[in-house]
């Protein structure tokens, strides 16, 4: 039998195993602080208070309540609104209140409007596939995240407003129509 040379390892100090233990935890939570910081935006904005995630990933807050009925594909809105990118960087906003059919916006912006009663304001995260996906629209990136500030201020039936449409062409355009009066009276 043959005979190995054993070399005799030297203890461990208790000391130098507790930094082994110390730089251990060290490094899964520096892991899963790394981790944390690489979640999206959208993945970090949907644990804040008050934001709401429906199925097809859509967020809103609400900032203030509304009550009554909530418009249907069938309605116009009244809005103001702003939109802006996560940067910061307003890419449309409202002077007045602004019309909008609503189907007639992107679908994130489509779906927020119908969640809303009159008289509320919301914020919307609308994620790229809900807005306008990678295709790059004036000075909308491709592939952004959208985030708007809409009040909705009241809405219609698409079929009312096309009635008072042709109502108010019809009223204009047909002789002996009785109009204002002209300055001074009659």
């Amino acid at each position: 039998m043959s005979t190995v040379t054993a070399v005799p390892i030297a203890p461990v100090k208790r000391s130098y195993v507790l930094w082994l233990i110390v730089g251990i935890v060290a490094a899964f939570a520096a892991a899963a602080a790394l981790a944390f910081q690489g979640d999206d935006f959208l993945t970090r904005n949907a644990r804040q208070k008050g934001v709401v995630t429906t199925a097809s990933g859509l967020q809103y807050q609400v900032l203030t309540p509304g009550s009554g009925a909530k418009p249907t594909d069938s309605d116009v809105a009244l809005v103001m609104y702003e939109g802006k990118l996560l940067d910061g960087t307003t890419f449309d906003k409202s002077q007045q209140p602004t019309p909008f059919p609503v189907t007639g916006v992107v679908k994130g912006f489509s779906e927020g409007l119908k969640l809303m009663p009159k008289g509320a304001k919301y914020r919307f995260w609308i994620k790229p596939e809900l807005g306008y996906g990678a295709e790059t629209k004036g000075p909308i990136p491709g592939n952004s995240t959208l985030v708007f500030d809409v009040e909705l201020l009241d809405f219609l039936p698409e079929a009312v407003i096309r009635q008072m449409q042709q109502q108010q062409m019809m009223g204009g355009a047909m002789p002996g129509a009785a109009g204002p009066a002209a300055p001074g009276g009659r």
